[in-house]
């Protein structure tokens, strides 16, 4: 459905072109809400030109495209036309506009922290056996040459040495606590500090989740080859990666896109 060029007394607005829209389409508020993941009262609000609900402008575009592409609109017009009415401009991204799909950016590697963690234990446990039995073996042999009349160890020098040795075992680590399966890619998003609008795909581009995540949200998306993520506000997001945090700082207000595969964040 396109706007055309009316003019601007005679143009309708964009709650307006989205319900003839969808009313063209032949598609209900619940139909609508139910493929787009867009919550009913939103796209009720959106429909009466009551973008209030929606957090922002930017989370409000994000809408408006998605409701776009489900009723068969020119999601582009729209967006022109919200700017227009709102008297706003969306932010200026130089890898493209807000929420289109591009070209993922890879995950970098991270440091292999649960190597380094195993590598320490191990070093800590051969100092301690190191330590003790050098320190056994000295007091062994001032034993024997104190009891050197009787020609036999000391008693409680004997029973140590029947003793098996205690090793301190090693904590487990977080990733073990947090395991997922190694065939899959599993990828958990939570909103901390604010929220944020999230797009999930799985590997063959259906849509797992499209909506603002709320302050202390969190969703949970699994595929066996692929997962991409779309952040709105990428500073108020938390990402936890097969098991893993992802450490990365993103800025609040930062548009973020991401895809990870089985084996990430240290592989992919």
């Amino acid at each position: 459905m396109s706007i055309g060029n009316p003019s601007a007394k005679d143009r309708p607005s964009v709650g307006r072109i989205l319900q003839q829209a969808r009313i063209d389409a032949k598609l209900t508020v619940d139909e609508v809400s139910s493929s787009t993941r867009v919550r009913i009262p939103i796209v009720h609000a959106i429909e009466q030109d009551d973008f209030s609900r929606c957090g922002g402008d930017v989370y409000a575009r994000g809408h408006i495209r998605t409701l776009a592409r489900a009723v068969g609109a020119d999601a582009n017009e729209l967006i022109e036309l919200f700017n227009a009415e709102q008297g706003t401009e969306p932010p200026s991204l130089s890898s493209g506009p807000l929420f289109e799909a591009e070209r993922i950016r890879p995950e970098p590697r991270r440091p292999n922290w649960t190597a380094a963690m195993v590598a320490a234990i191990v070093a800590v446990i051969g100092f301690v056996g190191f330590t003790f039995f050098s320190g056994g073996g000295g007091e062994d042999a001032g034993s024997v040459a104190e009891g050197s009349q009787t020609g036999e160890p000391a008693p409680d020098q004997t029973r140590n040495a029947d003793q098996p040795t205690q090793e301190p075992s090693p904590e487990p680590s977080e990733s073990a606590v947090a395991a997922v399966p190694a065939d899959k890619v599993t990828v958990k998003v939570t909103a901390e500090g604010g929220s944020s609008w999230i797009s999930a795909k799985d590997s063959n581009g259906r849509v797992l989740f499209e909506d603002v995540l709320q302050d202390g949200d969190s969703e949970t998306f699994t595929d066996d080859e692929q997962i991409d993520l779309v952040l709105g506000n990428a500073g108020a997001v938390q990402l936890h990666v097969n098991g893993k945090q992802i450490e990365d700082v993103f800025e609040m207000g930062q548009v973020q896109r991401l895809t990870y595969t089985p084996g990430d964040p240290e592989e992919g």
